[in-house]
């Protein structure tokens, strides 16, 4: 059975290292896992949607909850899904930071990105839009 769950939470000290270090591990481990997903990324935030089994997704999500490098991990939406929508991603990413404000603007009361004040149907949203406007990088 796959799942897609999404998840927002806030980074303890984002550097582009950590972020290259971060990509680096998930397009090495999740592969093998049958994890696809996309991470969007600014210097305060991740959202990240994952997709696979949802015994691998879980245990993926289990071990993000104890990451270090974030706090306030917060499911925003999770649900049993019969095809992939992220399949071309071992792990696709996008900086928020870089978003023009109208983008923000239709999914948000603010143009201040903050996953943690949407619904997680509009978050998916967002991250489509990105994915249709070719702003994720790193197709498998």
């Amino acid at each position: 059975m796959l799942v897609r769950l999404l998840y927002a939470s806030r980074a303890t000290a984002h550097t582009e290292a950590e972020m290259a270090s971060i990509l680096q591990q998930s397009r090495q481990h999740n592969p093998p896992a049958g994890i696809t997903g996309v991470l969007c990324h600014s210097e305060r935030l991740y959202l990240q949607v994952l997709e696979g089994g949802r015994a691998q997704v879980n245990a993926l999500y289990a071990r993000l909850m104890r990451d270090s490098r974030h706090t306030d991990v917060t499911l925003l939406h999770y649900e049993e899904i019969s095809e992939r929508r992220y399949a071309g991603w071992t792990m696709g990413q996008t900086n928020l930071d870089k978003l023009n404000p109208g983008t923000v603007l239709r999914y948000s009361a603010l143009p201040d990105f903050d996953p943690f004040t949407l619904s997680g149907d509009s978050s998916l949203a967002l991250i489509d839009e990105l994915m249709s406007a070719a702003a994720i990088l790193g197709r498998a």
